[in-house]
């Protein structure tokens, strides 16, 4: 097979120095690239340059379950297993190694590797690596941080308890993303790799300490894209449950719900989720590739047809009983020189309950748009009007000022 071999570098030119590369990107090789790519999606300046790497390299032998390969050095390990044949996916399927965000912060393609439990897509081979694909008996990690209080919460978070004036949950952060979004509103926490991956246990053991400390009942999780790790997230919730286990508890996940399948759902509410905020990006494949920098068509639409099913599907079988959901809209004129596509994405969630809660998040400027202006509180009244015109019963917008309700 033909292999392209890539690498990083800083363009001076553009480089404002804010630092972001090394603070938040923990280079898995600052001697040599080895392409992983992970100062270039971080870098908020596109200040990163890509390469084609023609430059010599020797080869290394590694160990791949116990079978012994030659593969080119300063490579990482997803490569190296790329070259000998393992196929690496985007979306979970069946026989291939689910690798979503490919920056080291998620851990969903985390392999064993010289005895640990590492992101193949931000780790280096060298002479003698030895590698274990097989994980399942290895206690799940993940970049957790951002513990936090925070007195609005998130999509996920019922209206009446928004806005109260004190702390209504307590939150944190989880690292790694699967979109693209240029206009990425928390890309510090999303690009993350240089922090100390933490066990679903220890992640709920904090939270729940800061549950006790602010005295409130809401726990949540949010991102970056909190679903891209599963067994990590599943644990985390059933953990979290079992430091939980009064009634007053609720235990919330905020989700692009791009990779939501109905047997995920179930198995997150199995273990303790009982309220869901939904980030619908767009109605549209059109919107939704220009919001999330997602270009391939294919699985562009995956993700949004696969977020909508999901959307439906906890409508269809656990709203409003079992489980609280919320719906968040993304909303920069960027996004909608006409609003349209507004009503219809109202339209087509009043199809399935009118009175579920959505939240208009209004984008600022932020991460590599910041040509944007944030929406005025006049236009995001506007947006709210359009929204309930299409049907919808119980809509928010999020404003500079505070959040607007029914």
């Amino acid at each position: 097979m033909s292999v392209i071999f890539k690498k990083y570098s800083r363009d001076s030119r553009e480089c404002v120095n804010c630092g972001i590369c090394r603070s938040i990107v923990a280079c898995p090789s600052p001697n040599r690239c080895i392409g992983c790519a992970s100062c270039y999606l971080a870098c908020p300046n596109m200040a990163i340059r890509e390469e084609i790497d023609t430059e010599w390299r020797e080869t290394v032998r590694i160990i791949v379950d116990n079978m012994e390969f030659s593969v080119p050095a300063y490579i990482t390990v997803k490569k190296a297993l790329e070259i000998i044949g393992y196929r690496f996916t985007k979306f979970p399927e069946k026989g291939a190694i689910f690798s979503p965000c490919e920056t080291g912060g998620c851990y969903a393609c985390a392999l064993i590797i010289d005895g640990e439990l590492k992101p193949s897509c931000h780790t280096a081979v060298r002479e003698g690596t030895t590698i274990l694909t097989a994980v399942a008996d290895k206690t799940p990690l993940r970049i957790v941080e951002g513990f936090q209080p925070h007195p609005v919460g998130g999509v996920g978070t019922p209206y009446w308890v928004k806005g109260s004036g004190y702390f209504v949950e307590v939150a944190c952060f989880a690292a790694g993303c699967n979109l693209r979004c240029p206009t990425c509103q928390n890309f510090l926490v999303t690009y993350k790799s240089n922090a100390k991956p933490l066990t679903p246990s220890e992640a709920a053991g904090i939270l729940s300490l800061y549950r006790r400390r602010y005295g409130v009942d809401r726990l949540a999780i949010s991102g970056g894209e909190p679903t891209l790790n599963r067994r990590w997230l599943v644990e985390f919730f059933r953990e979290l449950k079992r430091r939980n286990p009064d009634k007053k508890a609720r235990l919330h996940l905020d989700t692009n719900t791009t990779l939501l399948t109905p047997d995920y759902i179930d198995e997150l509410v199995d273990a303790g989720v009982t309220d869901i905020g939904a980030d619908l990006k767009a109605v549209d494949i059109e919107t939704f590739k220009i919001i999330t920098n997602i270009s391939d068509d294919t699985l562009a639409r995956k993700y949004l047809e696969t977020s909508w099913k999901a959307v439906k599907y906890i409508i269809d079988n656990y709203y409003p009983h079992e489980v609280f959901l919320g719906i968040g809209i993304p909303y920069n004129k960027a996004f909608y020189p006409n609003l349209e596509k507004l009503y219809k994405f109202g339209e087509k969630i009043a199809r399935m309950d009118p009175e579920v809660q959505v939240v208009v998040l209004d984008y600022r400027p932020e991460f590599r748009r910041l040509d944007i202006s944030r929406p005025s509180v006049e236009e995001m009244l506007k947006v709210k009007k359009i929204l309930e015109e299409s049907g919808l019963k119980t809509v928010i917008v999020q404003t500079y000022m505070g959040h607007i309700g029914p």
